[in-house]
């Protein structure tokens, strides 16, 4: 709390464990900064799994700034970018509300420009590749870097994680071209530039995805809520199953679609812009 007091706002609090997305606090005023750490610290409504020293937060500097997702598919030395995507975290319009697990995505991140991509390769991804090296470790998989952006186009990394990110994946897949499963199987291909050299192709257009979420989401979400309006599958458009269930009669079901959870779909379309994916999904 002192430390707070001296830094002042804004400032991030944050959840030390895992929270499944939903243990970070973006605090502008003192009253909310000295909340979230009584918050995280006194209840586990978070279901954070605690140090044996007990509960424990992270007080970060505030980023300003543009967040993009970076992901690159690893084999050793061998590195592949994907495509980029921009996801937000704030559950309601207009960013308000809470920071959630992720609402909705875009991709490509306009704000990743040639200049940035090039610049988050040199200065992110193969320093971080270079240093597991030197670690021993020969990493294979999907590497994703939460960037944020400044005005100045300098990238900070927030966050790594060793898989795609949710809700950026579904419109990076929504634009892929090639074949997942040889894009899959080259980064399991000791040859060299199996991966690195892979003729991965992107549809030029934007694809979107807007979350579906239970109601009382994040912190107490409804389940068990019949779903109906799902539409068929179409080239163009795809709703991207994340908290559902489908019990059959044996079950006490009548095999229709249920909420089971807080983030429950991603109904995500294609669009020649950004305002025509997110008119396509919206429509969907």
């Amino acid at each position: 709390h002192r430390y707070v007091d001296n830094q002042g706002v804004p400032i991030v609090v944050k959840a030390d464990g895992l929270a499944a997305g939903k243990g970070v606090v973006v605090a502008t005023s003192l009253e909310q900064a000295h909340q979230a750490i009584e918050y995280m610290l006194t209840t586990n409504a978070l279901g954070v799994k605690h140090n044996q020293a007990g509960a424990c937060v992270v007080i970060e500097e505030f980023l300003a700034g543009e967040e993009a997702s970076f992901m690159v598919m690893c084999h050793g030395d061998q590195v592949l970018p994907l495509a980029t995507s921009q996801d937000h975290k704030r559950l309601l319009d207009h960013d308000l509300g809470p920071n959630t697990g992720g609402m909705g995505a875009y991709s490509p991140a306009p704000v990743v420009t040639p200049e940035i991509h090039s610049r988050v390769m040199r200065e992110i991804i193969m320093p971080t590749i270079a240093g597991m090296k030197k670690d021993g470790i020969r990493y294979t998989g999907f590497l994703y870097a939460g960037l944020m952006i400044d005005a100045q186009g300098k990238p900070k990394t927030l966050e790594f994680n060793c898989r795609l990110g949710d809700p950026e994946t579904q419109p990076i897949l929504m634009r892929l071209k090639s074949d997942l499963l040889s894009l899959l199987l080259a980064a399991t291909d000791d040859q060299a530039g199996a991966l690195k050299d892979f003729p991965i192709q992107w549809d030029t257009r934007t694809a979107l995805g807007v979350v579906m979420a239970s109601q009382g989401y994040p912190l107490a979400p409804q389940s068990g809520e019949a779903i109906t309006g799902l539409p068929p599958e179409s080239a163009d458009t795809m709703v991207f199953h994340a908290g559902t269930v489908t019990p059959q009669p044996g079950q006490g079901g009548k095999g229709e679609v249920l909420s089971a959870g807080g983030r429950v779909l991603c109904v995500t379309a294609l669009g020649h812009t950004v305002k025509e994916a997110q008119k396509n999904a919206y429509e969907l």
